[in-house]
């Protein structure tokens, strides 16, 4: 039973073939290119080097899959609403008067307030 929701388990991504000017021997002449000059050009040599790469992201999307999966659609934007407003809160903004700090309220109790119902 999958309820159309995406998989937990991680799909490494291919990266595409890519040309190195070969030396007479097959493989790069290094007084020509340079010692670093193949290492950018040169991508994913091991299928787990890009899952790897990932991990963070990966393992994001890993718990807000499974937290989706068992307490619903909530939970996950509930926390990725959290944490876009805890990036907007600096250090300063913990130190500022009440008046002008960047906190989130309940929505419903702002509404209330500009309607004059609190």
């Amino acid at each position: 039973m999958s309820f159309g929701l995406p998989s937990v388990k991680v799909k490494p991504e291919q990266a595409s073939e890519c040309k190195i000017r070969d030396g007479p021997y097959g493989i790069p002449n290094p007084f020509v290119e340079g010692l670093t000059a193949a290492k950018p050009k040169l991508h994913v040599s091991h299928p787990l080097e890009a899952s790897e790469r990932n991990y963070h992201l990966n393992e994001e999307k890993m718990n807000m899959a499974m937290l989706r999966n068992i307490q619903g659609l909530h939970a996950p934007l509930k926390l990725t609403m959290e944490r876009k407003f805890a990036k907007k809160i600096g250090f300063e903004d913990i130190l500022n008067l009440p008046d002008m700090c960047e906190a989130a309220a309940q929505p419903h109790a702002v509404v209330e307030r500009s309607l004059g119902l609190l």
